[in-house]
């Protein structure tokens, strides 16, 4: 049921899993692609290899081609670690969310992970009683995930509050505080500070020595912006009057946020998660493998 591309199984240690589901539903149509691929090159601008996971024709793909991404529409079906049984027996084409994404790379042994933000506990909690499967998907997964913190549109202190209780480091990378995904700042303390990659890596390999799963490792953004936070609450207050909820809150509240601020976030949510996966890429690199 897995198909693993000849260039990841054979650099395994050095391989960055990415996920679909920016590609399928982060962004307007046919944008999403470009941007699954600029983080398949910055993968490989820092010496790591690339593994792009989706579900296509029946299989669990790590190392999407080219061609095979572009299949990766708004049409995808949405895919946590509860659903990648149910879309490879329905021959679906599934996008991976970060717990699908992380669920595949526990089966396969990737250690390193690149997204632009973590889902965790929705703001309201708990009405709706809304939270993301990739927080415990992390806690059981022996890898490191690169982001921008987690999701603006979520809840971070109480998702940092779930973390801890889950035993799952917090990094912040040349930042003492976790970055608000488009913010730099104004976030909770992180457990710890790194400075490199290599520090990076050398953390979760004692973490992984010492019998831990996964951690998270928050990069700020190169050019954040700090005037959202009254136009999420916006669009998660447009959300609800329309009647969204669980899954479909993510691209809903994206899309709002795109058109509002003129195409300001989807610039910024472009370039976060690049660098993100140029980060992601040097860790993989310099862990040794």
């Amino acid at each position: 049921m897995i198909r693993i591309a000849d260039e990841v199984r054979e650099s395994l240690t050095r391989a960055v899993a990415l996920e679909t589901t920016l590609v399928a539903h982060g962004f307007p149509p046919g944008e999403g692609v470009e941007v699954g691929l600029e983080s398949e090159r910055q993968v490989r601008a820092a010496g790591a290899v690339p593994a792009t996971i989706g579900v296509l024709d029946g299989e669990i793909v790590v190392g999407l081609g080219a061609d095979e991404l572009e299949r990766f529409d708004a049409s995808a079906r949405k895919l946590g670690p509860r659903d990648l049984a149910v879309a490879v027996a329905q021959r679906a084409i599934g996008a991976t969310t970060v717990g699908g994404t992380l669920a595949v790379a526990q089966r396969v042994g990737i250690q390193w992970m690149a997204t632009g933000g973590l889902g965790g506990v929705h703001r309201g909690f708990p009405d709706p009683p809304d939270v993301s499967a990739d927080l415990a998907q992390l806690a059981r997964t022996p890898a490191l995930v690169v982001s921008s913190g987690v999701k603006s549109l979520l809840d971070v202190p109480a998702t940092m509050e779930v973390l801890e209780s889950l035993g799952v480091p917090v990094l912040g990378y040349r930042v003492d505080t976790l970055p608000l995904f488009y913010a730099a700042a104004g976030g909770p303390p992180v457990s710890a500070r790194v400075e490199s990659a290599d520090e990076a890596a050398r953390v979760a390999r004692a973490h992984w020595e010492l019998g831990g799963a996964g951690l998270l490792l928050g990069r700020a953004p190169d050019e954040p912006l700090d005037d959202v936070e009254p136009l999420i609450t916006e669009a998660l207050l447009a959300a609800r009057e329309h009647g969204v909820f669980g899954q479909g809150v993510t691209p809903f509240v994206l899309s709002y946020l795109h058109r509002e601020s003129d195409g300001r976030t989807q610039r910024a949510n472009k370039d976060l998660i690049a660098q993100n996966a140029r980060l992601a890429g040097e860790i993989a690199t310099s862990s040794g493998g």
